[in-house]
């Protein structure tokens, strides 16, 4: 079903970015495309500097003597943002994916999986703060007629954050153990030996959150390093459309894409969502629609030098996994 309406919701989002480019003058949005040439060539390599940033503060919340390298927890990021960005499983595939991953490099699965939970729910909780961040800067600076913007999105963040709140003090309920208690009485125990591991998970997740430091300087270095870097993106693809805007303007654009990109995760790759973002948010800082357009370009063509390759190393990954287990089996 999941799958079925990923693909739907990739069918609509595809034909809502075309429309608004034929709606907007084709021909000026590719003309400035042309123009920039290999320039969105080196915005969509940038991207690399958030992938390093975000490989180092994932592997903080790693303990044991199994911690993947630095490298690896790049490739590991490198395969879940391109899965979760490139095909219909809904923002959490590259999860799923992941954790296989760690698992045949000997990563404890508590470990595993509370290192992810960690990971999405101070995420989660950074995106707010950026996403206030550039809400607050559109109602001081925008344009009038982009206040409405800024109002809409401040009550979504608004209704948004008890829930994100609730997230990330989920833990303290001890979530899966409870579940697991739950699914064990109603299958008359046949479930008991995973009540351990449930217990195991909910452990490594507090044992996380008691890291202060670890999550201090998650929130407040390596999250705001990566939304800086992502900016940077932004920021050299509009210097080469012939667009000048202060950094701090590209950092509000990165920030409250990203929580329209969150907002709509069940749809693949963000398709109509990011091009119709880019338009309502460029335009509130004085952008005209045909730059928005080639900016959202930009970005799709960041997707085809990172996130493709990035299909293939995950398969890469699969295919040698599948024939070090096979091996192991002959022996």
């Amino acid at each position: 079903m999941m799958k079925h309406l990923g693909r739907v919701a990739a069918l609509a989002g595809l034909l809502a970015a075309l429309w608004l480019i034929w709606n907007d003058n084709p021909v000026a949005v590719l003309a400035l495309m042309r123009t920039a040439g290999a320039g969105l060539m080196l915005a969509g390599l940038l991207h690399v500097l958030p992938m390093l940033a975000n490989a180092r503060d994932w592997q903080t919340l790693i303990r044991g003597a199994h911690r993947p390298s630095f490298f690896a927890m790049l490739r590991l990021v490198w395969i879940r943002e391109s899965v979760n960005s490139m095909l219909p499983v809904a923002r959490i595939g590259g999860e799923i994916v992941s954790f296989r991953l760690m698992r045949r490099w000997q990563v404890r699965s508590s470990t595993a999986v509370a290192s992810l939970i960690v990971d999405m729910q101070l995420t989660l909780i950074s995106q707010l703060l950026f996403t206030m961040v550039g809400i607050g800067f559109l109602l001081a600076h925008a344009q009038s007629n982009a206040l409405r913007l800024a109002d809409d999105l401040a009550w979504g963040v608004v209704a948004l954050t008890p829930l994100l709140v609730l997230f990330a003090l989920v833990q303290h309920a001890n979530p899966f153990e409870r579940l697991t208690r739950v699914l064990n009485r109603v299958t008359s125990g046949q479930l008991a030996a995973l009540a351990g591991r449930s217990a195991q998970i909910d452990r490594s997740i507090k044992l996380v959150w008691r890291r202060r430091g670890v999550v201090l300087r998650y929130l407040f270095w390596w999250q705001p390093l990566q939304c800086f870097a992502t900016a940077l993106e932004i920021w050299v693809a509009l210097y080469f459309l012939g667009a000048r805007v202060s950094f701090i303007e590209a950092v509000v654009i990165e920030s409250l894409i990203q929580a329209l990109s969150s907002a709509a995760f069940f749809v693949p790759g963000g398709l109509g969502v990011q091009e119709g973002g880019f338009i309502l948010i460029g335009g509130a800082l004085g952008l005209d629609p045909a730059t928005c357009l080639a900016l959202a370009g930009a970005r799709r063509i960041r997707d085809l030098l990172i996130f493709v390759p990035g299909l293939f190393a995950w398969q890469i990954a699969e295919s040698s996994g599948k024939q070090r287990g096979h091996m192991i089996g002959v022996l």
